[in-house]
């Protein structure tokens, strides 16, 4: 075995070691109750918040808000697309039945089994994605969005729903998301504002 299959098999037994240790270990009623508050990251809740913004900003006239609720939309649905693509390919058991049953990673068959869904988190690659739309948008927001999203992630671990490593690829899934999300709606309303130019110009 060479040194680099040696460095990622030692890394995998420690992101297990790891996380089986958090998702034993107590939270107690504070951390039992934030955790069920990171279901606010789940698709619907996502979606919602996001339709909400943009429906907000066109309704009191600001253009700004809205692009964001259209930015955090357009990200969140292409982190979801690829967080999904992921998850049907690949059959990784969450930690809260690995604990019980043995860890188990390999080819996905496309079944829809939650507890062999560990691998990547979805509500850390939608949190992210959404949290830097708005941070993009609106600076006094990004430091509360940054940290919910971190905090989404941070407690996904010790929930017993994912390994350190579905935490970190769903981070940079939603990363990435926003990034495209808003270099595809960049170029969008720029063709738009060069037509609308055209158009004005007279004959």
């Amino acid at each position: 075995m060479g040194k680099g299959k040696r460095a990622a098999k030692k890394a995998a037994e420690a992101d297990r070691k790891v996380t089986h240790l958090a998702a034993r270990r107590d939270d107690g009623p504070v951390l039992r109750a934030a955790g069920k508050l990171t279901e606010l990251a789940d698709q619907p809740p996502l979606i919602a918040l996001s339709a909400g913004t943009i429906l907000v900003g066109f309704l009191s006239r600001r253009g700004p808000l809205a692009r964001t609720g259209v930015r955090m939309l357009t990200g969140h649905l292409l982190a979801t697309g690829v967080k999904t693509v992921l998850k049907s390919g690949i059959d990784r058991t969450r930690p809260a039945r690995a604990l019980e049953e043995g860890h188990h990673l390999g080819k996905g068959n496309g079944a829809d089994d939650p507890s062999l869904n560990s691998f990547p988190s979805g509500h850390t690659a939608g949190a992210v994605a959404v949290a830097e739309a708005i941070a993009a948008g609106h600076r006094r927001a990004a430091i509360p969005a940054r940290l919910a999203a971190a905090g989404v992630a941070a407690l996904q671990p010790s929930r017993g729903k994912h390994y350190v490593s579905d935490v970190l690829a769903g981070a940079v899934i939603g990363l990435a998301a926003e990034r495209l999300a808003r270099a595809i709606l960049d170029r969008a309303e720029t063709a738009i504002g060069a037509r609308v130019s055209l158009s004005a110009r007279p004959s």
